[in-house]
């Protein structure tokens, strides 16, 4: 059933408003998305530097964990020369300045008759230093994989401002057709789209 003239402009300023409220509430959350994809670049920014510092303590005390290896390893040959001389008394002299982390791992290869290939084999055997870079190591990966996460986030809140930005582009054409037909049709596309960008939007975590 066609309208009639005296509907037609009731019909029109409903059209109106509805867009204006389309307009106004895709406006907002636009620049919501685009306040959270900043947000969540910033925190990435944050997480890939935390994991940068962490790689930095962590070769740090990999090289204090590789020095301690090398005293220990050092140390631990002059025992075997010494052993395979004789020679108890230098013997002793040596076990006697055995770093405790080595001493550690050195009694506890005597008590496996030292069955393992030497006092380095043993689990027993940590170097100050070695647990500390494992943690930060741990630390950096965490961070690292954070990072990307946020990364993707912010993108995601990114590509969300493009398909609220076709919400505007379809409203706005809408309001420069003649036909009715052709308004309404382009007011529900705009709609429906904006109902689809806001369901997502439900679904992404939030950064204040």
């Amino acid at each position: 059933m066609n309208e009639t003239s005296h509907d037609r402009p009731r019909v029109d300023r409903i059209l109106d408003i509805l867009t204006v409220v389309l307009l106004s509430i895709t406006a907002v959350i636009t620049a919501w998305c685009g306040f959270e994809a900043s947000k969540w670049g910033g925190e990435m920014s944050i997480a890939f530097s935390q994991a940068s510092s962490a790689r930095v303590q962590a070769a740090s005390a990999e090289g204090t964990a590789q020095a301690a290896r090398q005293y220990d390893l050092t140390v631990y040959t002059e025992w075997v020369l010494a052993e395979a001389d004789g020679r108890q008394e230098l013997v002793q002299f040596i076990e006697d300045r055995f770093t405790p982390e080595f001493a550690l791992a050195f009694d506890a290869w005597n008590a496996e008759d030292r069955a393992s290939q030497g006092p380095f084999a043993m689990e027993e055997y940590v170097p100050p230093g070695a647990v500390e870079a494992e943690e930060l190591n741990a630390r950096a990966d965490a961070k690292f994989d954070e990072a990307l996460a946020n990364n993707q986030r912010g993108d995601d809140y990114s590509l969300l401002t493009v398909l609220f930005a076709l919400v505007l582009f379809f409203a706005a054409l809408s309001q420069h057709q003649s036909a009715a037909w052709r308004r309404r049709t382009f007011l529900a596309l705009s709609a429906a789209i904006a109902v689809v960008g806001f369901v997502i939007l439900l679904t992404f975590p939030i950064k204040i």
